[in-house]
């Protein structure tokens, strides 16, 4: 028996945890000397004596998490945990777990490469991280690994997005930013979406495409002996939880009253790890902004769908564990929302399929379908042609 039991379910956020030179390995030989340095990210669940320089877990380790078995999700969590960062050992995780598709992040290059301080080392890095994704993916048709691709430059942008189709990886991986300071819906991007919608291929926004904490000043309360639980990879603390989705709201948010959606309908895109409570608010405000301003601002006026319609259509959101799902179905639609394990790390808990088993439980079963697998389709088509 697998963890999923006999359930169908898809998984719609995991992560590899990358070792120090998992960028390097794969990166051309003219970034090598100004890429990030990814071991110096790599805090608080890295261990250099353990894992450096492994390609994989000592088999005596391997051995002792696989007869874990369905228990797998209580056992180690991060570096430690089986597949963390070896393509074969995942594939022995997911028979244990026993999702029938899973979703694969990286957890530790997102602020490295959409942060970098010039777009040479931002494409770079991108190529570099989107060749190791591949490589950790490519022998399990069960693994959709994430590309990264930075849109501030259009031209480069979408010369990588072609390379990531080329290496058959399943998402591009975006921030939740004003590319080049300009909106999402800027003609310069056009391309980029129009690429990504014929290519069957979401963007996604994930934790890591804006800054995870809510900045310093917000921290200087006057007390120095008050403690936060920030740190390693994307570990939050309780003020930045308040604050985690604002990037992510005003992206979606733009890209609507941008007319994305509206112009490129079969464009799919997924939000990430940021929660969901916010997303009723959200489409609610975004109908009322388009009923209330179609007359001073005419373009809103040519939507033939509200944008409550476009997103249940076309976009994707993973509750957190905690957050309770049947309520967020009530308050909008059940379209939306999907299972999330966030295997290997902690956050996911120890038993994500009982927490949202239990927060699904009094929807309709067509409802818990939609969450568990139907919506993940949706958002995921290339992964289900044969």
């Amino acid at each position: 028996m697998t963890y999923a039991g006999d359930r169908i379910i898809f998984d719609a956020d995991s992560h590899l945890m990358e070792l120090p030179d998992f960028l390097s390995a794969h990166a051309s030989a003219d970034i090598l000397d100004i890429l990030p340095n990814l071991k110096k990210s790599l805090t608080g669940q890295f261990n250099p004596d353990t894992h450096e320089g492994k390609k994989g877990h000592r088999p005596e380790n391997v051995k002792r998490l696989l007869e874990l078995g369905d228990n797998l999700t209580k056992g180690p969590k991060w570096h430690d945990a089986l597949g963390a960062f070896n393509g074969k050992e995942r594939s022995q995780a997911l028979d244990l777990l026993g999702f029938q598709k899973q979703v694969i992040f990286s957890s530790f290059c997102a602020r490295l490469i959409f942060g970098a301080s010039n777009d040479d080392i931002a494409y770079g890095a991108a190529a570099a991280h989107n060749r190791a994704m591949q490589a950790f993916c490519e022998k399990d048709s069960r693994l959709i690994g994430v590309a990264m691709v930075p849109f501030q430059d259009p031209v480069r942008a979408l010369v990588e997005i072609e390379q990531a189709i080329k290496l058959n990886l399943g998402a591009i991986w975006i921030a939740a930013e004003a590319p080049g300071g300009r909106s999402p819906g800027h003609p310069d991007h056009h391309y980029l979406w129009a690429t990504l919608a014929e290519a069957g291929l979401p963007f996604i926004l994930h934790v890591g495409s804006s800054p995870l904490t809510i900045g310093d000043k917000w921290m200087n309360d006057g007390t120095p002996s008050n403690l936060s639980a920030r740190g390693g990879a994307e570990v939050i603390g309780s003020k930045d939880l308040t604050a985690i989705h604002f990037a992510s709201n005003r992206f979606i948010s733009t890209l609507v009253l941008d007319g994305v959606l509206e112009t490129h309908p079969n464009l799919k895109g997924g939000v990430i790890e940021i929660g969901a409570g916010w997303v009723p608010d959200m489409i609610r405000r975004l109908d009322h902004a388009v009923e209330i301003w179609s007359r001073s601002e005419p373009q809103l006026a040519k939507m033939k769908r509200r944008p409550s319609e476009q997103i249940a259509q076309q976009l994707r959101f993973t509750p957190y564990p905690f957050e309770d799902v049947t309520q967020l179905v009530s308050e909008s639609n059940p379209d939306l929302y999907m299972f999330s394990s966030d295997y290997p790390h902690a956050e996911g808990g120890r038993d994500p399929i009982g927490r949202f088993s239990r927060s699904t439980e009094t929807l309709t079963k067509e409802d818990r379908e939609k969450f568990f697998s139907k919506n993940f389709k949706v958002l995921y088509p290339n992964a289900f042609v044969v």
